[in-house]
């Protein structure tokens, strides 16, 4: 499986749903740096499921457990390997499924891949069970990240027909990145975060999902990193996002909105703050010719909703060659955008900082 992610930084993550374990292994990341396992923790634990009926009822502690690379609480320039422990899976969950592919899911497709041999309990290596990893990877990357003064912050901008407000990246600030870091729901407009939680809860009832977009935003990334063409600094963090299952686009800056302004309204007019060069609106998202340009990093990713619903639906029975009917059972996010916040941000940390290293050097 193509499970290692090499763009500066390497990661390699292992590991399935109802394995044992998950784990990642980082690999060169600069030595001497000191890392706080409880802020790593506390980073995991944002992504933990919660109680309020808006996620999955399968609750693991994801401590993650220092195999190497961290001596004495500083990164020693080996590999850091962490390993997640898998403590709470109900395989039989999936014994309807063995040849059933459900809809939506990778099923059919890791079947064709790996000739039937995949391991399909809980979604196996193509689960969401896997973004613990990229969480604890990230949450390491984000403190090493911070020594370049930069921050990155996620929130849910969507779900299903409700959209929040953007992020005003022209006014974003360390301290409003650290309150919207602690909200106990990673939606930033209050009015419309209960009609959110709400709606995600009806989807829950009904045996069905939604889907939702997450904004994420980094604030001080040097100008000057990246480059055009093939190794540009959106293809890289791009490379990073459709690593998370469930994401089915992303946007910079206006994205798709763009093709609705004329140049005049799109473009970003430059202008001089004492000695550093800005922008006066950030159109761009921080990017230009695939090289940042110093404004805050500006991006959406697009989830699907959960395709792990309840509600009968049509599908195939692969070793019996004929259609069937499948209602599926067990645990599962009736959105998967909402856990998915601290899952992009983390994903931001590891490819920004990636970026810095693979131009900068260690």
């Amino acid at each position: 499986m193509s499970s290692i992610w090499n763009n500066g930084i390497q990661l390699s993550i292992f590991g399935e749903s109802h394995s044992a374990a998950i784990g990642v292994v980082i690999d060169n990341l600069p030595a001497g740096v000191s890392i706080d396992m409880e802020r790593v923790q506390a980073f995991m634990k944002r992504r933990q499921a919660k109680s309020d009926g808006t996620t999955t009822s399968r609750v693991e502690p994801d401590v993650p457990e220092i195999q190497s690379g961290l001596y004495q609480g500083t990164t020693n320039g080996t590999p850091l390997a962490l390993f997640i422990r898998n403590t709470n899976v109900r395989s039989q969950d999936y014994q309807n499924v063995q040849t059933t592919v459900r809809p939506g899911h990778a099923d059919f497709t890791g079947y064709l891949r790996y000739q039937g041999a995949n391991d399909i309990r809980g979604g196996g290596h193509f689960s969401g069970r896997l973004t613990a990893c990229l969480v604890a990877a990230g949450a390491i990357c984000g403190q090493i990240l911070e020594q370049y003064g930069v921050y990155a912050v996620a929130h849910l901008l969507s779900v299903h027909d409700i959209i929040c407000s953007k992020l005003d990246t022209q006014t974003l600030t360390r301290k409003k990145i650290e309150e919207i870091r602690s909200l106990p729901f990673p939606v930033i407009d209050e009015i419309k975060r209960m009609r959110i939680i709400e709606t995600i809860q009806k989807a829950r009832l009904s045996m069905d999902s939604v889907g939702g977009i997450v904004e994420c935003a980094a604030l001080g990334m040097p100008a000057g990193i990246g480059s055009p063409i093939f190794d540009n600094l959106e293809s890289l963090i791009s490379s990073m996002m459709f690593s998370i299952p469930g994401v089915k686009g992303i946007e910079f800056g206006e994205g798709f909105h763009a093709p609705r302004l004329m140049g005049s309204e799109n473009n970003d007019p430059f202008y001089l703050d004492g000695d550093i060069v800005k922008t006066k609106t950030n159109h761009h998202g921080g990017i230009l010719g695939g090289i940042s340009s110093g404004m805050p990093i500006d991006f959406r990713l697009a989830f699907k909703p959960t395709p792990s619903i309840a509600k009968e639906q049509d599908t195939v029975d692969l070793a019996e060659h004929k259609e069937t009917k499948l209602s599926i059972v067990g645990r599962h996010d009736p959105c998967i955008a909402a856990r998915a916040v601290p899952v992009v941000e983390a994903c931001c940390n590891t490819a920004l900082l990636s970026a810095i290293i693979k131009q900068k050097g260690i």
